[in-house]
């Protein structure tokens, strides 16, 4: 069954679906900015307040950026729910998919020459902001490519190897990093290879896959081997012990990577901006390394254009400028650490830096491998409503000791009350 524009809208909205489905037939009433301009919303550490400031003269559009606080994507609901102060250009989260749905609440990208540019983007990337049935609602922004961060200290003292490549080749597969925590936490008693079980694992090793929960149909799928591997590996890692039981950006998990207290993690690029942040202390104690079982990625963003937008082609103009290779090099890497969607500013020797924090390395290399590596997957409109289902019963199972095979079938009884609910099934 295909799901209702009412199951979507309360899905992801709640009340405000509600509102919305009651004031679909509306016109538009009022604007947030004047005639003659076009509103951007975006949240913090999105888009570079400097590259902002720049752009209407470069482009030669008047435009008004507003930076949105907390509840950015309830108030971006609201508005739309309201058909009034939507902002003609908006920022999207790696959630994008839960917007397919309603893809009709926006331009399609396609139409105002989007494709004309799309090979100087990640493939996988760009096919994140396309639906199903090929309308392009989410420009490419920031990506997460994944690695292993580790400290090479404690490795020495585990017996394990400690250069970047060597660890690559010996922890290459899930199996064998796990291996290898299981020797080092016999080596270090106090110290644990990792810090928590759902994230740092069972996420982590999905994000590898090249199918998810839902296939393009939106037919459940999540009951396969690419999810029920990810979960065997995350119910091993937590037999093993090898977990520090640190929520993930916690005080816990700062303290813990900062007295040596977790020796590894597997992360997308962004972290290692929290590990400098928490553990500044360690700084210059860890290197990156490409990930065990292959490329990931984890966040990301998108810029869109909604369907009230006074002037598309404007705007348009705005995003693909704001985006540009060229600015996301310079704006997005070297200015604010996010790393890009285009190919050219990952290659790019500007964006080649040696990082002191991880003792000189040049982490970009192993952030680039991955992100170039990483596997074209659907993600659904619906992942974000079936993911804890798995994830709380992988924490039952990692916290509280409950049976896994116990856990697992309460995991799936629990998606199929979602789906049921959706009309999915």
């Amino acid at each position: 069954m295909a799901p209702t524009r009412r199951a979507f809208l309360a899905a992801a909205s709640g009340l405000l679906g509600t509102a919305l489905l009651g004031t679909s037939g509306c016109g538009r009433g009022s604007y947030l900015t004047p005639e003659g301009t076009l509103s951007l919303w975006y949240w913090n550490r999105s888009i570079s307040d400097t590259l902002l400031g720049k752009a209407p003269k470069a482009v030669g559009v008047p435009f008004v950026p507003q930076k949105i606080g907390s509840d950015y994507k309830s108030k971006f609901l609201t508005s739309l729910a309201g058909r009034a102060y939507v902002p003609d250009i908006v920022g999207l989260n790696d959630d994008v998919a839960t917007y397919f749905p309603n893809s009709d609440e926006f331009i399609d990208l396609y139409e105002l020459g989007a494709k004309d540019v799309e090979s100087e983007y990640l493939q996988w990337k760009w096919a994140r902001g396309v639906t199903p049935e090929g309308r392009m609602i989410g420009f490419p922004m920031d990506t997460g490519p994944t690695a292993l961060f580790y400290r090479p200290d404690l490795f020495e003292q585990a017996g394990l190897p400690t250069e970047p490549d060597e660890v690559a080749a010996k922890l290459d597969t899930w199996e064998a990093y796990l291996e290898a925590g299981s020797q080092l936490v016999e080596a270090l008693p106090k110290t644990k290879m990792l810090p928590n079980i759902p994230s740092t694992v069972y996420t982590q090793a999905l994000a590898q896959q090249a199918t998810r929960y839902l296939d393009e149909k939106n037919k459940f799928i999540g009951d396969g081997p690419q999810v029920k591997q990810a979960w065997d590996l995350a119910v091993e890692a937590n037999r093993r012990k090898l977990s520090a039981n640190a929520d993930d950006w916690s005080t816990d998990w700062n303290a813990a990577m900062s007295t040596g207290r977790i020796a590894t993690f597997v992360g997308a690029v962004w972290a290692g901006q929290i590990l400098s942040d928490g553990a500044n202390d360690t700084k210059g104690k860890w290197r990156v390394c490409r990930a065990p079982g292959g490329a990931g990625n984890a966040g990301g963003s998108f810029l869109g254009i909604t369907k009230y937008c006074r002037d598309p082609e404007a705007a348009f103009k705005v995003i693909s400028w704001l985006q540009s290779p060229e600015n996301q090099l310079v704006y997005g890497l070297n200015e604010m650490k996010l790393y890009p969607a285009a190919i050219s500013s990952i290659e790019d020797p500007r964006g080649q830096h040696k990082d002191p924090f991880f003792g000189g390395q040049v982490s970009n290399d192993v952030f680039a491998t991955s992100a170039k590596e990483v596997k074209p997957v659907y993600l659904s409109p619906y992942d974000n409503v079936i993911n804890p289902a798995f994830i709380s019963e992988l924490t039952n199972v990692w916290s509280a000791g409950k049976n896994p095979d116990a856990a697992w079938n309460d995991a799936l009884t629990e998606v199929n009350r979602q789906l049921s609910h959706l009309g999915l099934i």
